[in-house]
């Protein structure tokens, strides 16, 4: 059990310490980094590669629901 605060400035402290220092809480920065990038790379490919299919796709959908009327 965790001994209670004597003030609010020690609580406030051991705030900042458990952010400044590092711990193993703190998780891995670099490697979410690389996952966002490679995301980004992977969607902008199959972007490229599906591009017009994606469009048709969608105005296909769109024509279903609106409906084309003259």
């Amino acid at each position: 059990m965790h001994q209670a605060f004597q003030t609010g400035g020690e609580l406030l402290l051991r705030c900042y310490l458990r952010l400044v220092l590092p711990g193993r809480d703190r998780g891995d920065v670099p490697g979410w980094v690389l996952i966002t990038i490679m995301t980004a790379g992977l969607v902008s490919a199959l972007w490229l590669v599906a591009d017009d299919k994606l469009k048709e796709l969608f105005n296909n959908a769109l024509d279903g629901v609106v409906g084309t009327s003259p």
